[in-house]
């Protein structure tokens, strides 16, 4: 049974349905780079002074609703059997967002769900930063302007351990919010909810910084990595805010808010934000690389307390305990051994294992973190190279991959992500990333996100084998693979 707080806690309510500085951006495009256009990471954090009295909030208000974004989302959700769920509520009554269909044979015609959520402009032509749960198996996405103007919205990449998507519209010369500090916000501080919460269009509440670094707040659905560290507010949010700006009153963006305490699925007292640091690494990534650059210190490790100070001998009261290395880990390799404990990280104080995650969730493969240990009493300094996920300083191209249209399913194909591998137990198989109204696969139900396993009883592993198997058809094609909602399925065609 899940704590008390996970099992109040809702993500997808929200969508109803250390770096600081500069962070520059190049070739992220072949007509357009964040480096040649205005935006959040060319702008610089402001030393401006806050006019008024500190409960004043006009100014950072009228700064901030231009730049945040209205997004409406449709995606294609099949019948099943119905049954309560926490989430209903939150997608506006459109249905059961499980989706799914029957066992056995041809499934029913998909039914389309309406859902929405907030967006935040980070840059002059058209980069907007939400969260991944807002625009995740979106068929179709609409971006409302704060000036009324309405454009589709195209998915550049999400990264479900962060919560966070990037999505672009074709427009130019737009407002954007440049990235303030969430390192220098304290617990008591003033600051803005900005969204459109219940189809209410640019909605600002205000409140104040509750706590910093909460964890484990959203059930990850598997996710054994989550990047979690958020802000806690009381700045009442609610179904629609998912993805919406949390603004200090210069007018800075320092989270993107991602989920409440609750629980009806209405705000109930508190709400939580992804700080702005994540925020940027992981959305200039997106953009640049087309999925996040994650470095790995490689350790196991555990946050200090008295039980464990008495039960290791330790001694400091506080602190992130080293208890084992990953294969081919860089803390190790750099000196670290088990039993240290890490109290410092590039000169930050690192008294819990969300903001030891958050500082090298900063960080990409290939570069150094300076952390500062205490070994039996002792300070030892350690310059550490963080490796990626393979156990290597290279940095690794996007999950997807380059994709194959099939004109007999009408859809196309990409590589699986090492999480789908990791979540479905895969050694092979083909994503769908699009599928075509009227193809053979709407006509049967499947949807994107859908996973291909095997076609004619031969285990699919590219997207171009895939692509070249239904090129060469004979009669019947038989697809095996996993559905959207985890469920198997072997159709003839």
């Amino acid at each position: 049974m899940k704590n008390q707080l996970k099992s109040y806690v809702v993500i997808a309510l929200l969508s109803s349905g250390i770096s600081l500085g500069a962070f520059q951006l190049f070739n992220l495009g072949s007509k357009n780079t964040l480096g040649e256009v205005p935006s959040a990471f060319t702008n610089t954090v402001s030393s401006i002074n806050v006019p008024g009295n500190p409960g004043e909030f006009t100014y950072a208000a009228e700064k901030t609703t231009p730049a945040v974004v209205h997004i409406k989302t449709k995606m294609e959700q099949r019948s099943r059997q119905q049954f309560s769920s926490p989430f209903d509520d939150l997608f506006g009554g459109f249905g059961d967002p499980f989706g799914g269909g029957g066992g056995g044979g041809r499934r029913q015609a998909p039914q389309q769900q309406e859902a929405s959520g907030s967006g935040v402009i980070i840059s002059a032509d058209g980069y907007i930063v939400t969260n991944n749960h807002v625009v995740a198996e979106a068929s179709e996405i609409s971006v409302i302007l704060n000036d009324k103007r309405e454009f589709k919205g195209k998915v550049i990449s999400t990264d479900p351990s962060s919560d966070l998507a990037v999505i672009q519209i074709k427009a130019s010369g737009l407002p954007f919010l440049t990235f303030g500090d969430s390192d220098a916000l304290r617990v008591g501080e003033w600051v803005l909810a900005v969204g459109n919460p219940f189809n209410l269009e640019s909605t600002v509440t205000a409140g104040i910084v509750s706590a910093k670094g909460r964890q484990n707040i959203i059930d990850r659905d598997g996710d054994i990595n989550p990047l979690e560290s958020f802000i806690q507010t009381d700045a009442a949010v609610n179904p629609g805010n998912s993805g919406g700006a949390l603004v200090n009153l210069k007018g800075e963006l320092i989270g993107i808010n991602t989920a409440i305490y609750s629980r009806t699925g209405q705000f109930a007292g508190y709400s939580f934000a992804v700080p702005v640091s994540i925020v940027k690494k992981v959305s200039g990534d997106l953009i640049k690389y087309g999925n996040v650059q994650r470095g790995f210190l490689g350790v196991n490790i555990l946050e200090v307390n008295s039980k464990l100070v008495d039960e290791k001998d330790l001694k400091v009261k506080d602190g992130v305990y080293v208890g084992g290395f990953a294969e081919n880990s860089a803390a190790k390799d750099a000196g670290i051994k088990i039993n240290d404990v890490i109290m410092k990280i590039d000169g930050v104080d690192t008294k819990s294992t969300a903001k030891l995650m958050e500082i090298v969730g900063r960080k990409r493969p290939g570069e150094s973190l300076n952390v500062s240990v205490n070994r039996d009493g002792q300070i030892k300094e350690f310059n550490v190279t963080l490796k990626n996920k393979d156990g290597n300083t290279s940095i690794l191209k996007g999950d997807i991959g380059e994709t194959y249209k099939s004109e007999f399913l009408g859809a196309k194909f990409g590589s699986l992500s090492s999480a789908d591998k990791e979540k479905f137990k895969l050694s092979s198989g083909v994503k769908v990333v699009e599928v075509t109204t009227d193809g053979r696969l709407e006509m049967y139900g499947l949807s994107k996100g859908s996973i291909i396993t095997k076609i004619n009883d031969k285990a699919v592993n590219s997207p171009k084998e895939a692509t070249e198997l239904l090129e060469a058809r004979r009669g019947r094609i038989k697809l095996e693979g996993i559905d959207v909602d985890g469920s198997r399925f072997i159709y003839v065609l």
